[in-house]
């Protein structure tokens, strides 16, 4: 009875401290200790998990929400040992049309996934190293990010097949680092290495506009289309709000060091900024004119760069060194909407 009783005490002390604010809990990834490459996280709404390509596990994990079950699908490149950065493996997945889509680093390919039946059912080489994946809604095209080789490349699917077919390319000189759909513009944004941002038209593939967005160093991006929003993080530590319409700087604000993958709550209206260098995650707040108000910061992981938002007002932040997923519960009032 007494180890049953200090058992109870046990967990419910973790629960307690769990949900304190700034405290995170852990979510442990399958192959996951030694390290993972994290880079791109994402929620798939449609399936309600959180999309976590897993680097050098070889695996696409899908996380549940709700249990925090982790199911790993596998098929991709696989490598023992964690290499300290996020080259290895698949490192970005996005959903669309009923299926999953996800770069593979070292066999240069885009995977088309079965969600369903939890596995690989058709892949294409790419023409270069990718690093962001991502499905255009308006045309239903997969575009993937090239940043070797200052492209875009675009493939369609087979009807029949689900096979990804290639179907063009775009230029983006100078970038393109991270990309975001707006299908209410039909638009894509992607930004440029040295502080610039593009507009890009989704039906004609043409850069439409260019735009200055306040970074010395442009990394992650994010939107919100309803409010017609675009999210900027800079490695320095900068967050900023651009008008998407017409790149006009809203606002912007300083938290963290090394910055990189951002993202943003449209049902909070809440912005997530993790520093992988401040081990630290910033929140804000967006007003409706695009201000940003900082609301708490909390401490994460060494390298922690990467963060994805689901629908239940959880913060996903990658822990690279542990291999592991740190979930912070977002305490903070909804932003007021307009």
């Amino acid at each position: 009875m007494r180890r049953t009783m200090l058992a109870l005490f046990a967990s419910l002390s973790a629960s307690f401290l769990g949900a304190q604010a700034g405290a995170s809990v852990a979510i442990e990834l399958p192959g996951g200790s030694g390290g993972i490459g994290f880079d791109d996280l994402r929620f798939a709404p449609s399936l309600n998990a959180l999309l976590v390509p897993a680097g050098r596990t070889g695996a696409l994990d899908l996380v549940d929400p709700q249990t925090r079950v982790v199911t790993a699908i596998g098929g991709f490149s696989k490598t023992e040992k964690f290499g300290g950065g996020h080259g290895e493996g698949t490192t970005s997945a996005d959903e669309g049309g009923g299926w999953l889509f996800a770069t593979d680093r070292d066999s240069k390919e885009v995977a088309v996934v079965d969600p369903r039946a939890r596995r690989i059912v058709a892949r294409a080489k790419l023409s270069a190293s990718p690093d962001y994946v991502r499905f255009v809604a308006p045309t239903s095209e997969i575009w993937v990010t090239e940043p070797d080789a200052e492209r875009i490349e675009i493939f369609r699917l087979e009807a029949k097949t689900s096979q990804p077919v290639a179907a063009g390319k775009i230029d983006v000189k100078g970038g393109p680092e991270s990309l975001v759909v707006d299908a209410k513009q039909g638009r894509a944004f992607s930004h440029l290495w040295g502080g610039r941002t593009v507009a890009i038209d989704v039906k004609t593939r043409a850069i439409v506009a260019t735009w200055p967005n306040g970074c010395k160093g442009s990394r992650g991006i994010a939107l919100d289309e309803e409010r017609g929003f675009l999210f900027v993080g800079c490695a320095e530590g900068k967050a900023g709000v651009l008008n998407a319409a017409d790149g006009r700087q809203l606002s912007s604000a300083t938290a963290g060091d090394g910055v990189d993958i951002i993202d943003y709550s449209p049902k909070l209206g809440h912005l997530y900024f993790p520093g992988g260098k401040s081990a630290t995650m910033a929140t804000f707040a967006v007003s409706p004119d695009g201000a940003l108000s900082l609301l708490g910061t909390v401490p994460t992981a060494a390298g922690a760069h990467c963060v994805a938002a689901d629908l239940f007002g959880n913060a996903y932040v990658c822990d690279p060194k542990e291999g592991k997923l740190l979930v912070f519960k977002d305490s903070h009032p909804p932003a007021v909407r307009r």
